[in-house]
C-alpha cells in the first residue's frame, strides 16, 4: 500500500506542482483583483498561507507592501525562489516568513489581511479559527479589511466520488514529454462536523514511461466564519463573494 503523506510534505508532489494546478483552476479566476482592492494604493497587506507567492507577488507588483506567512517549508522554498528572481522594486515590497496563522507573533498593523484559497479551511473550526480571527483583528488597522476564501460545505458534500483510475487533472510538464496526472484515490465527507477528506495521487510519467508517484491527504474544514469574526470584534463588510461556485471570499472590517 502506498504511503499517505500530509499535503505539502517534503516528499510529496502537491507543492511541486501547486503553481501549475492553480494556474489552470477556473474557480480562482479574479481572486487577485478582489484582494488587491481591499487595500489602498501603496498600502500594506498581511497574507496568511502565502504558499508559493501566487497572490503576494501579484500584489507587490501592483504597488502594495506584502508580508506573507506560511507553515509549509516546501511552499516557502518556491516563494523565495520567485522573490529572488523578481525585479528589485517588487522584491523590496515583499517579506516572507515561516509561521502559524493561528499563533501570529509578528509586530505592526496592516491595511488588509487576506487568507486566499481555502487557507483557513486547513484548520479545524473551533479554537484554531478563534485564534486566527483574534490575531487578525490585532493586526488590522482601524477600518481595515480582512478576507477569507472558504469552501462551500454544501458543494463539497455534494461532490460525487471520483473513479480512482480516472485522472481529474492532466497536463504536460515540459518539452521532454513528461506529463502530470492527478487522481482522487479516496474522498470522504462528514457534513455534520464540517470535515472533508481527500487522498490525492500525483503521478509524473517520463518520456520512457518511468513513473514517480506520491499519495497525499488533504483535509478541509467548513464552517460559518461570521461568529468567529464577531467574537474578534470584526463586522461583515459585504455579502460573500462567490468564486467559481465552489467557495466564497468572506470580507470583514475592523471598527
Amino acid at each position: 500500500m502506498a504511503e499517505i503523506r500530509p499535503y505539502y510534505s517534503e516528499k510529496g508532489l502537491t507543492a511541486t506542482f501547486y503553481d501549475l494546478t492553480t494556474a489552470m483552476d477556473p474557480s480562482l479566476a479574479g481572486d487577485i483583483e478582489i484582494y488587491r482592492a481591499l487595500a489602498p494604493l501603496g498600502g500594506s497587506v498581511l497574507e496568511l498561507g502565502v504558499g508559493t507567492g501566487r497572490v503576494a507577488l501579484a500584489l507587490a507588483e501592483g504597488g502594495l507592501t506584502v508580508t506573507g506567512i506560511d507553515l509549509a517549508p516546501t511552499m516557502l522554498v518556491q516563494a523565495r525562489a520567485k522573490l529572488a528572481a523578481a525585479e528589485p522594486r517588487v522584491a523590496a515590497r515583499l517579506i516572507l516568513l515561516q509561521g502559524d496563522m493561528a499563533a501570529l507573533s509578528l509586530a505592526g498593523t496592516f491595511d488588509a489581511v487576506i487568507c486566499p484559497y481555502f487557507g483557513l479551511a486547513h484548520l479545524p473550526a473551533g479554537a484554531a479559527w478563534r485564534n486566527v480571527f483574534a490575531g487578525v483583528a490585532r493586526r488590522l488597522k482601524p477600518g481595515g479589511l480582512c478576507a477569507f476564501h472558504l469552501p462551500s460545505a454544501e458543494r463539497m458534500a455534494q461532490t460525487p466520488a471520483a473513479a480512482p483510475d480516472r485522472p481529474v487533472f492532466q497536463a504536460p510538464l515540459d518539452a521532454s514529454g513528461r506529463q502530470l496526472s492527478i487522481f482522487i484515490h479516496q474522498r470522504t465527507a462528514k457534513p455534520g462536523v464540517g470535515r472533508f477528506d481527500q487522498v490525492v495521487d500525483h503521478v509524473v510519467v517520463g518520456p520512457k514511461g518511468e513513473e514517480r508517484r506520491a499519495r497525499e491527504r488533504i483535509t478541509y474544514y467548513a464552517a460559518d466564519p461570521d461568529p468567529y469574526a464577531l467574537a474578534a470584534g470584526l463586522v461583515l463588510d459585504r455579502p460573500p463573494i462567490d468564486l467559481g461556485g465552489v467557495g466564497a471570499i468572506h470580507v470583514f472590517r475592523r471598527h
